[in-house]
C-alpha cells in the first residue's frame, strides 16, 4: 500500500516535471515567434522605403537600369521569403532561404548606392537624402530585432539541449531554432 502511494507521487512528480519542461519549450518557442514579429515589422518598413529609393535614383541614373531591375527582382525575393519566414518563424529552411534573399538584396542595394554615389545630383537631392537616413534607421532597427530574435533563439536550443530537453523535445516534436545571420550593411 505504501509502496503504491509512493510510486504514485514519484509517477506524479515526474509527470509534473515533464510539463514544466515542455511549458518551459513553449514559452521559449512562443518568445522567437515574437522576437520575430519585430524582425518582420521592420522588414516591412525596409520593403516599402526601397522602391521608392529606386524611384528617385531612375530619374538621375537612367543609364543604370539593369542595377536597378537587379535591386526590384531581389526585394521581390525578399518580401517573398519573409513571407514564408513571418507565417513559420521556426522553420530552419525559411530562415536560411530569408537570409540568402536578404544578402542578394543587400548586394543590389550595394550596387545601386555605388553607381548614385557617382550622381551628385542624386546624393544632393532632399529626398534621396531623406530616404537614405531612413534606411539606415530601419537598419538599425532590424539588427537589434535580428539580435532579440537570436538571444530567444539561443535560449531555446539551450533548453532543448539541457537535461531533460532532448527527451522531451524528440517527444513533443520541438526542433531546433535557426539563428538569423546578418547582412553586411548596405550603406
Amino acid at each position: 500500500m505504501i509502496a503504491m502511494i509512493v510510486l504514485s507521487v514519484i509517477v506524479t512528480l515526474f509527470s509534473f516535471w515533464v510539463l514544466g519542461v515542455h511549458k518551459r519549450l513553449l514559452n521559449a518557442r512562443k518568445r522567437i515567434k515574437t522576437a520575430y514579429t519585430q524582425i518582420d515589422a521592420q522588414f516591412k518598413r525596409r520593403y516599402v522605403l526601397i522602391p521608392n529609393l529606386v524611384e528617385i535614383a531612375q530619374s538621375y541614373i537612367k543609364q543604370e537600369r539593369e542595377a536597378l531591375e537587379a535591386v526590384i527582382e531581389a526585394l521581390n525575393e525578399a518580401v517573398e521569403a519573409n513571407a514564408l519566414t513571418a507565417s513559420h518563424p521556426l522553420a530552419g529552411i525559411a530562415i536560411l532561404h530569408l537570409s540568402a534573399a536578404e544578402d542578394r538584396l543587400t548586394v543590389a542595394m550595394g550596387r545601386m548606392f555605388a553607381i548614385a554615389e557617382s550622381c551628385a545630383e542624386l546624393q544632393s537631392s532632399p529626398a534621396m537624402l531623406r530616404l537614405t537616413e531612413e534606411l539606415n534607421d530601419v537598419e538599425n532597427k532590424i539588427a537589434h530585432a535580428r539580435q532579440a530574435y537570436n538571444d530567444c533563439a539561443v535560449q531555446y536550443n539551450h533548453d532543448m539541449e539541457s537535461f531533460p530537453g532532448p527527451a522531451i523535445a524528440n517527444m513533443f516534436g520541438f526542433q531546433a531554432a535557426e539563428l538569423m545571420q546578418a547582412a553586411a550593411p548596405v550603406l
